[in-house]
């Protein structure tokens, strides 16, 4: 199944921190510092560090150190109760494209939120989030930043995103049209029977590409994922889908982990993503 894919053993180029990763511990300044420090050659942050630290400093540092940004997380959360709640959630979405304009981002990605307040039509929050993206392209294609769809685990499609599936996210490339893609996230797919259909159908529009591993047990829905190499996974093989299916950026890590890397030493945190990156991914 390797024998196609891209050497990453001696590539950190290769490879985007996820700012979610060491979100405990660090600051965005302290993030790129970090990357710059360790050879990592990406960075994908987050729009609460980014507002923190200022789109111009962070902006100018992204560029003094020489770092690729593979994406801003996030924008989405399109679903509300009211007309008034959609259209701040497209306003909060258009500045988003703006931010990750800013800082020089390949994408803006998308979790598209759950169901609206009160609601338990999960159809509805699907038409919702289809109409959102909708509108908010216009901007998008206005200022040439792509939006890449995350679809996350069904755990999630109540509160966090009704987009779960690769096809689901395929169907809204479809329907759409040019400027959006797709982020696809092996925590979130890798249980998907259909998945490598789905990567397939996706050639080109793959814009983003996330590693961790699921654990087992699960001891918590959101901040317990792993390190990759330490759950069940088989990353090495959905990469190599998915670079079949095109892609050739980098392999983004984000790890959610209260119970464990959160609490670990950042650079430690770092140097054990560049040896998994190049020994597991």
């Amino acid at each position: 199944m390797a024998g196609g894919l891209r050497d990453l053993s001696t590539d950190s180029a290769l490879l985007s921190l996820n700012t979610a990763t060491v979100r405990a511990q660090w600051s965005l300044r302290q993030a790129i510092e970090g990357c710059a420090r360790h050879g990592i050659g990406a960075i994908g942050p987050w729009r609460d560090k980014l507002a923190e630290c200022g789109i111009d400093e962070a902006a100018q540092l992204i560029a003094g150190h020489g770092l690729r940004v593979t994406g801003l997380c996030r924008g989405g959360t399109f679903p509300a109760a009211d007309e008034a709640g959609r259209q701040a959630a497209l306003d909060d979405n258009r500045r988003a494209v703006d931010e990750a304009l800013a800082i020089g981002a390949e994408c803006l990605v998308l979790v598209v939120g759950g169901l609206a307040p009160g609601s338990k039509d999960l159809g509805d929050a699907r038409a919702q989030v289809r109409d959102g993206i909708g509108a908010l392209l216009e901007h998008a294609r206005s200022a040439a930043m792509p939006l890449a769809v995350e679809p996350l685990h069904p755990m999630y499609a109540a509160d966090r995103a009704c987009v779960n599936t690769m096809a689901q996210a395929n169907d809204l490339c479809d329907d759409l049209g040019p400027g959006l893609g797709i982020a696809v996230d092996v925590y979130h797919v890798w249980w998907d029977p259909d998945l490598r259909r789905q990567i397939d159908r996706a050639t080109g529009r793959i814009l983003a590409f996330h590693v961790c591993d699921w654990l087992v047990p699960t001891r918590d829905l959101v901040t317990d994922r792993g390190m990759m190499g330490d759950g069940v996974i088989d990353i090495r093989r959905i990469r190599g889908w998915v670079e079949a299916a095109g892609y050739s950026g980098c392999c983004e890590v984000e790890i959610f982990s209260a119970l464990d890397w959160w609490k670990r030493d950042a650079d430690e945190v770092l140097a054990t993503c560049i040896e998994r990156h190049r020994t597991v991914v």
